[in-house]
């Protein structure tokens, strides 16, 4: 028997497999992986990032397969890819999930994982609790998808007279070609193409237009912790993703900050395991 673990987020997939012993035999990579946005390019690297893993290996008949996504607290999501999955057995769930179980183990606290997409997860006494991670459209607050979005409509706002016009606004307004290229680009982006934008405002911080923006992110962040403290003792919180170390010296002030004992992969392999 094999192990397959799968972590596909709104930026990449990546995938490792094991044998019964843990024993690495394999790793692979692919594109992003959001099966709520794009459930067919999900799927394409979902597999294609599995197949790498398991070159020369085993067949997927062989494997159990654990994958966490990032649009798989939707159940229609899931029940869309899950006939496609090639594998012995595969037990789909959130990317949340899995990223908790590698960060925490057993061990009670609070996981923030912003990259992409967003999403926010306790466990307290074995109790788990998740909020948020229900895409851009309606959610992802704090996430890369989200600033990126917000400095798009921040650098509109400045255009139109409501916000002071910034270094960062007037060059991405000038690259767009103005107000109407900004909204083209904003109509065909994906999650991933607003998150790219986020660099350039870590970069810089003193912008009136990514201050503005991050101290958002910042609050929406804070918000989502403190709703997930509630019920009991403080429990510290662990920051993952491509974001997660931005937003950690603020959270620093308010709760312990620790590290993970594991990546979102080992919370992956976690779930294969449990897949029976």
């Amino acid at each position: 028997m094999f192990f397959l673990g799968v972590d596909g987020g709104g930026s990449g997939c990546r995938a490792v497999l094991t044998d019964a012993e843990g024993l690495v035999l394999g790793r692979g990579q692919a594109g992003p992986a959001n099966i709520v946005s794009a459930p067919e390019v999900a799927l394409a690297n979902i597999l294609a990032a599995a197949t790498q893993a398991m070159a020369g290996q085993c067949a997927p008949d062989q494997v159990w397969a654990g994958l966490g996504l990032a649009g798989a607290n939707l159940p229609e999501a899931v029940a869309r890819i899950a006939p496609h999955l090639p594998f012995a057995r595969a037990r789909v769930e959130s990317d949340g999930l899995t990223t908790l179980k590698g960060a925490l183990g057993a061990a009670d606290g609070i996981v923030a994982a912003i990259g992409t997409g967003s999403v926010f997860i306790s466990q307290r006494g074995g109790v788990l609790r998740q909020i948020g991670g229900w895409g851009l459209t309606l959610g992802d607050e704090g996430s890369g998808a989200w600033i990126g979005r917000a400095f798009c409509a921040r650098a509109l706002r400045a255009l139109d007279g409501f916000v002071p016009q910034s270094a960062l606004t007037q060059a991405l307004l000038a690259e767009q070609s103005g107000g109407p290229g900004l909204v083209a680009f904003a109509q065909r982006a994906q999650p991933a193409d607003f998150a790219a934008l986020v660099p350039r405002l870590l970069a810089m911080p003193d912008d009136s237009a990514a201050a503005a923006v991050l101290a958002a992110a910042r609050a929406e962040v804070g918000a989502a912790i403190a709703l997930l403290q509630q019920g009991g003792p403080a429990l510290p919180v662990v920051c993952l993703g491509g974001l997660g170390p931005a937003f950690a010296p603020a959270l620093a002030e308010l709760w312990a900050v620790i590290p993970a004992q594991g990546t979102a992969l080992d919370g992956a392999l976690w779930l294969a395991r449990h897949a029976g």
